[in-house]
């Protein structure tokens, strides 16, 4: 690869380059008859749930195959994939993948069936990610369906039940502040390839982010600083979690301040050990050293390609991944098409280094 290498806010897994690992979902199964419809799938969410025993290899084969159809935008042939996906599970499946669906019908104007799958992870799933559904574009075409309304108060109800006990004012503060901090990335996909990732659209778009970002991270320093990194039992899973979006996405020597408070944290309970490596690896590239999780992807911009910014012990990283709870790098990195091929990337690592050094 030629130099001109920029660094891609990788902040969690999957697709979303900016996207935390989602909240409010938990690791059970939903299980019902589905209708005479196709699934669809969107964006690979970004927890890994375990649903249930015995669930067939060829669920998962099948799931990866719809994921890559959606890629393509073949979105009734990725429902297809999606439907034999569940079928060979016995119409189990995770919650993101229930969720994936029901985006995606929503991408394909089918409000029937989108609607279908929210409301079962709404009333059988006790779906509560208020913040992200409200802010989720796959979902834009339901929002004027006299539908939209009341299963937003459901999924409102259960955000509510989960979250009795909790510090609500902080509560309140953080799911605005996440709200922020994700609305307008949500947005750069469909920006990208409207205008091109160099356009004075995007440019334009990235300074309303970065504005943003300041007087998000102005609050969270200010709760930090009082409050300490409170866990979920006080905050929730998403204002949890924000406390880590926002520091990701600060400048390099916020992150250095705040790092040793996260690492504390973690020991305690009281943030995820998959969010610190994120920010363990955004630190070092930061500091001009060798990543340990591979998270953080560069991209070149003469051939617009996408890579593995330089990795300490490339051999061992899914082992690394593993322990912390992140899924195997050559998934996670197929989200930006790049094939993870070990070997090939210790041979490359010395060009790597030297177009990071550049940067």
């Amino acid at each position: 690869m030629t130099t001109g290498v920029i660094q891609i806010a990788a902040a969690g897994f999957g697709r979303w380059k900016h996207q935390p690992r989602l909240k409010g979902f938990k690791p059970v199964t939903v299980q019902y008859k589905m209708k005479q419809s196709l699934i669809l799938l969107t964006f690979v969410l970004t927890t890994i749930l375990i649903f249930g025993q015995n669930i067939p290899q060829k669920y998962y084969d099948l799931v990866k195959q719809a994921d890559s159809l959606y890629k393509a935008k073949e979105y009734k042939k990725s429902g297809a994939k999606y439907s034999e996906a569940f079928k060979a599970s016995g119409w189990k499946g995770t919650l993101n993948d229930r969720y994936n669906a029901a985006c995606s019908w929503a991408l394909a104007t089918v409000a029937d069936s989108a609607f279908f799958q929210l409301y079962k992870l709404a009333t059988k799933a006790n779906f509560a990610n208020y913040a992200h559904i409200t802010v989720d574009p796959d979902l834009i075409s339901l929002h004027n369906d006299n539908r939209w309304a009341p299963l937003l108060e459901i999924i409102k109800q259960n955000k509510d039940k989960a979250e009795a006990g909790l510090n609500k004012p902080l509560v309140a503060m953080l799911d605005s502040i996440y709200v922020e901090d994700q609305k307008y990335r949500l947005q750069i996909d469909e920006m990208e390839k409207k205008y091109g990732s160099q356009s004075k659209e995007i440019k334009d778009h990235w300074k309303i982010i970065n504005e943003k970002d300041s007087v998000n991270l102005i609050k969270v320093k200010s709760i930090l600083d009082e409050y300490g990194w409170m866990g979920a039992d006080v905050v929730g899973d998403r204002g949890n979690s924000t406390l880590f979006l926002v520091i990701q996405h600060a400048d390099l020597a916020t992150q250095e301040k705040y790092l040793p408070m996260m690492r504390v944290a973690v020991k305690n309970g009281n943030a995820q050990a998959s969010e610190l490596a994120l920010l363990e690896d955004r630190v070092a590239i930061g500091q001009g050293k060798s990543q340990i999780y591979g998270s953080q992807i560069g991209r070149d911009q003469i051939t617009q390609m996408y890579f593995v910014l330089r990795l300490e012990d490339p051999d061992n990283v899914d082992k690394r991944r593993a322990e912390v709870g992140l899924q195997p790098l050559a998934e996670y990195v197929s989200h930006w098409q790049i094939k993870w091929d070990v070997e090939q990337y210790k041979k490359d690592l010395p060009k790597l280094e030297e177009q990071t050094n550049q940067k």
